[in-house]
């Protein structure tokens, strides 16, 4: 039976806000996500939430339209009604236009008034679902509004902005600095869902809670470091967002430079959230970015051209729907990384994604070092190197390759011993918008990512993005779709004896 007083984890009264609520991200993940936290128990009776937009339409057609969008999108089906009956009434909609500063206002006179306004008393949660262009807008009108921290710190006022949080670095700084007016670093939590996912989570207690994997995690013992992001699907119709971003900036800028600083990052002093994020931004400082001519030679990027995934035809990126003829913009993209301090000093780190690919997974690839091979060579056995397989998604786990002998032959073969999340027991795994949208509300930011964080991640996509300008090439590789991309991708690695892990 449903009891919203039963979790442990329980986050204080709050109002919560949602700017872009007629969008798609409130209906495929953001509701979703409030559903799943009132169904576990994580919502305190003293809650509400108001959608923010334009459209006209009052309390009662917003909650159709959310109850129709949470049976379509929640991940446990069928949906509870008695929690939706509980969510439901603490739901409402108000009109407004992102620009207008008067429409706060109203928002303002609209929180002081609802149902459990006296349990929540000015805690509230600001969630911007909105395109970027909006975000600071939107925290000067609160701030206008009243609705801003207070300097005496008698509320608890909070702003989650979405990505893309800037276009290249001078845009990041100047975001940065324009929401700081109003509310300051502490109260801002920029999202990365891919930090609210369990694997992502256990990577910092998998390294240092484990005595026998730390002390092998650096350049004595680890050869190299692949970090792939892998998208099946193509731009399928999101071609004029595409052409502004490309992957780099849509993928590498953020998704798999999180992933990268947690795998590089040192132990922090604490399992908290400055002490982590202090780590995570000392690895990507430790990033110097050779000439322009030495990036050409550690990148790649590509477009897909035409062809089949599943038996579906896959036209060629340039032929996508807002996609220019001529476009210069990647759906693929491989670099060789080299961090220069002296856990990782001379272990290159691997990182690619792409649209149009063979299979849909994002994984962490550990490859240590090969041992001599004096003791076998009589038999010609071929020893291969230890692998380490940290999966994201899907099928969350690990996974540890190792040799061992073959029975009744004097031979080695690889052998895999394996730790699946959802086969390891009764426990809930939470969508990664719940975990962080959880977070936001407690003031736990670990998982969200700092001002400084943000910039460090565009300098180094700055510098490959400057590279590829200067290049003087009208045209770029082609990979067929459902391959594992262009074969210069497989060169680069060839390039130094190395070679992609094989998608499991």
């Amino acid at each position: 039976m449903f009891d919203a007083n039963a979790s442990t984890l329980r986050v204080p009264p709050t109002a919560a806000v949602i700017f872009g609520a007629t969008g798609d991200l409130t209906h495929r993940k953001i509701i979703p996500a409030f559903y799943h936290l009132a169904k576990n128990g994580h919502l305190p009776e003293g809650f509400s939430i108001i959608g923010f937009a334009r459209r006209e339409k009052d309390d009662a057609t917003f909650r159709q339209e959310l109850k129709a969008s949470l049976d379509k999108f929640a991940h446990t089906k069928p949906v509870d009604e008695k929690v939706w009956k509980w969510l439901e009434s603490r739901i409402f909609y108000q009109i407004g236009d992102l620009p207008t500063a008067e429409d706060y206002v109203k928002l303002a006179e609209r929180l002081k008034s609802l149902p459990h306004a006296n349990a929540f008393k000015g805690n509230y949660l600001f969630y911007l679902a909105t395109a970027p262009n909006y975000f600071c807008a939107v925290a000067e009108n609160l701030f206008k509004a009243g609705l801003a921290p207070d300097e005496e710190g008698m509320h608890t006022r909070r702003l989650i902005v979405e990505k893309p949080f800037g276009e290249d670095l001078p845009t990041a700084q100047k975001l940065n600095r324009d929401l700081v007016k109003y509310f300051p670093e502490k109260t801002i939590y920029r999202i990365d869902h891919y930090l609210g996912k369990e694997t992502v989570q256990n990577l910092l207690y998998f390294r240092f809670g484990n005595s026998i994997y730390e002390p092998l995690w650096d350049s004595r013992y680890i050869d190299h470091v692949q970090i792939t992001v892998a998208e099946k699907v193509s731009v399928e119709g999101r071609g004029g967002y595409y052409e502004g971003a490309g992957a780099s900036r849509d993928m590498v800028q953020n998704h798999l430079m999180q992933l990268f600083s947690l795998i590089a990052m040192e132990p922090p002093a604490r399992l908290e959230a400055e002490n982590i994020r202090d780590e995570k931004v000392k690895v990507l400082k430790s990033i110097t970015m050779p000439s322009n001519a030495e990036i050409l030679k550690r990148t790649v990027r590509a477009q897909y051209g035409g062809g089949l995934i599943d038996g579906r035809q896959i036209p060629p990126y340039r032929q996508e729907e807002r996609v220019d003829p001529n476009s210069m913009i990647e759906t693929y993209v491989a670099m060789r990384l080299e961090i220069d301090n002296w856990r990782w000093h001379g272990v290159p780190f691997y990182l690619r994604t792409g649209k149009a690919l063979q299979k849909q997974f994002s994984e962490i690839s550990i490859i240590f070092k090969r041992p001599p091979s004096v003791l076998f060579a009589a038999n010609n056995t071929k020893i291969s190197r230890n692998w380490l397989r940290i999966r994201i998604q899907p099928d969350e786990g690990i996974h540890l390759h190792f040799n061992a002998k073959v029975p009744s032959q004097p031979t080695l073969k690889q052998v895999e011993m394996s730790f699946n999340y959802r086969e390891s027991g009764q426990h809930y795994l939470p969508e990664a918008y719940e975990r962080l949208i959880c977070d936001a509300m407690l003031g736990e930011s670990t998982l969200f990512t700092r001002a400084d964080e943000v910039e460090e991640a565009w300098r180094i996509i700055d510098s490959v993005r400057a590279a590829w300008a200067n290049e003087d090439t009208t045209n770029m590789p082609l990979y067929s779709p459902g391959s594992m991309g262009p074969v210069e991708s497989d060169e680069l690695l060839r390039r130094d004896g190395r070679s992609w892990a094989r998608p499991v």
